[in-house]
């Protein structure tokens, strides 16, 4: 094969993955933008679109509400309703990857998130890429 026909071809590649990938990702359940309720059922997260990937930002919790645990003393006081908590903007194979913060020990994770039903979204934070906690989230709507 030529070099211009690989040239040719490349581009038509590379769209023909991508809609494999776009269609293996509806086949999981779709797009998880949308209001989803933690595993711990005590804060609901709104995942929408965000570059390629999925920002997350608590809608609701119960509680104090308060980022009392965050490293920096001037945001403490500050309400976690509003707060963006996922930043997962890298598309993966099976979902997406970036960084999660918890507000409850006020430490940011490396994270993933990958849809497992029409649903369900499995969030996980690691540290290290080893130790990593894993929950299931609902979707709410």
């Amino acid at each position: 094969m030529t070099k211009t026909r690989v040239r040719h071809l490349l581009p038509a590649l590379l769209l023909a993955l991508t809609a494999v990938a776009s269609s293996a990702q509806a086949q999981k359940g779709g797009d998880a933008s949308g209001v989803w309720l933690t595993e711990t059922g005590d804060s609901k997260v709104r995942l929408s679109r965000c570059g390629s990937g999925l920002c997350g930002t608590i809608v609701s919790t119960s509680g104090k509400g308060i980022d009392e645990n965050n490293p920096n003393p001037s945001l403490r006081t500050r309400s976690v309703v509003g707060m963006q908590i996922v930043n997962a903007t890298t598309p993966t194979a099976d979902g997406y990857e970036g960084t999660l913060y918890n507000p409850k020990d006020g430490k940011t994770y490396a994270g993933s998130l990958k849809v497992t039903g029409p649903s369900t979204i499995e969030v996980a934070g690691c540290v290290m890429s080893v130790f990593c906690k894993r929950q299931t989230w609902k979707r709410v709507n």
